[in-house]
């Protein structure tokens, strides 16, 4: 029964889509690849979800893909007075890792790896990408920076800094954990999140030991500017170990 389209549908499963029926539905409609997002749910959800799919599967006949998506880091502002803030175009701010309530005029950032990546010039983006700074002025706790783009900032938004390599892992304690729980369930594939680097393949793969295929998801422009490494880096698991699991290609479903 495989489906010889070269195109793949990979399907989200979350609490409107989780029941057995929904899985059915969505089979039958052409989902080849059923994705579990790990930044929600619980374990017991997702194995829950795994289970529902694997009964699914031995019922058809024909294999069904499970990719875990983990969450990999997130990095976000702490409080704000009053909870909301507002930021003005043209406006100077500044980001340090003091843990009191910001405002107009200081954000704070508790984060140590993202002040030991920027520099001036770089810009620094706010709640998905809808506040824009750019830094004038850095230092090794601190940064100063102008808004170019400016809005409302609540508590606890994510932060990203797209042109700067941070020194952190694409794996967090959480991943970990998810990790392990995800290839205990004998999932297919294991999304990886805010890649960077080949070495953030090489540590997953260290980890997955052939239990699953890697899925390396390229969300930072840094991993485009090493993309020909990653890429060595992803064909290293065919050439090395045969038997391994592909890091890409969804042929099998």
């Amino acid at each position: 029964m495989r489906r010889l389209r070269q195109a793949k549908i990979v399907a989200t499963l979350g609490p409107a889509s989780e029941t057995p029926e929904m899985i059915r539905s969505l089979f039958e409609a052409g989902a080849d690849v059923f994705r579990l997002n790990f930044s929600h749910g619980s374990h017991a959800d997702h194995a829950q979800r795994v289970a529902a799919i694997r009964a699914l599967e031995r019922e058809s006949g024909r294999p069904i893909g499970i990719l875990t998506d983990l969450q990999g880091p997130k990095l976000r502002v702490g409080s704000m007075q009053g909870y909301a803030v507002k930021l003005l175009q043209g406006a100077t701010t500044r980001l340090d890792l003091d843990k009191a309530p910001g405002n107009a005029d200081r954000i704070p950032l508790p984060h140590p790896e993202i002040f030991a990546a920027i520099s001036e010039g770089t810009d620094v983006l706010l709640d998905d990408g809808k506040l824009r700074l750019r830094v004038t002025e850095a230092g090794d706790d601190f940064a100063v920076a102008e808004v170019i783009t400016g809005g409302t900032l609540t508590n606890n938004k994510g932060v990203n800094v797209p042109n700067a390599m941070l020194p952190i892992s694409a794996l967090t304690p959480k991943d970990r954990v998810d990790l392990n729980f995800a290839l205990e369930q004998g999932v297919d594939y294991i999304g990886l999140s805010f890649v960077q680097r080949p070495e953030d393949i090489a540590e997953a793969r260290r980890l997955i030991a052939g239990r699953a295929a890697i899925m390396s998801k390229l969300e930072k422009p840094a991993a485009i500017d090493h993309l020909d490494e990653i890429t060595k880096q992803m064909n290293l698991i065919r050439r090395d170990n045969p038997d391994e699991k592909a890091s890409y290609g969804l042929n099998s479903f």
